[in-house]
């Protein structure tokens, strides 16, 4: 028996709280993901719902391919690059993200879920494809024994308020600058 099949049935936080990451530095999903793992670790049942990085984009990512193959984890992407440059009038694309957004609040409400990660939600809230009392109401109706992980820059200061937990990443340096594109197996 494995150490997170011998802790599976064991896990239950007493209390769960609702974290953010944000900020423009990189490290928000690194953050999220660590906890992803390390519950995991312990037998906590995972969901992910990574917004705006679906379709094809998904596959260019590391930690999707591990995650999905973690027991006790489920991911889900969702969106692609384009969403990043879409504007709230894209109806198709708002359509989408309210979906998943409520995909990712059925997840946490079920009870089968003991850590659930929406990476980049914050992003799709600045760029108007979700409603940020969505967000609220989401924060608002988690199970008391869940982990809510909200990720992405320009978090709302109405779900700053509403967290436990805000973590702001700075960018101080970044090789981008500098011309370095991002590596394979580092930045994604």
């Amino acid at each position: 028996m494995t150490h997170t099949e011998e802790h599976a049935d064991a896990f239950r936080l007493e209390k769960g709280l609702v974290s953010v990451f944000t900020g423009h530095g990189k490290g928000k999903t690194s953050a999220a993901i660590g906890i992803a793992v390390r519950g995991a670790g312990w037998g906590a049942r995972v969901f992910m719902l990574g917004m705006m990085k679906g379709g094809d984009y998904a596959g260019e990512h590391g930690e999707y391919f591990i995650l999905k193959n973690l027991p006790n984890v489920t991911v889900r992407y969702v969106g692609d690059r384009s969403w990043l440059r879409a504007s709230p009038s894209k109806s198709a694309y708002r359509a989408a993200a309210k979906e998943e957004l409520a995909a990712a609040k059925n997840a946490m409400v079920s009870g089968d879920y003991d850590i659930v990660i929406i990476d980049e939600i914050n992003q799709a809230t600045a760029k108007g494809l979700v409603d940020v009392a969505d967000v609220l109401d989401l924060i608002n109706n988690r199970p008391e024994h869940v982990e809510l992980i909200l990720t992405g820059r320009d978090a709302a200061p109405e779900v700053v308020q509403a967290a436990d937990l805000v973590s702001e990443i700075l960018m101080i340096k970044h090789p981008f600058t500098e011309g370095i594109r991002a590596r394979k197996g580092i930045d994604y």
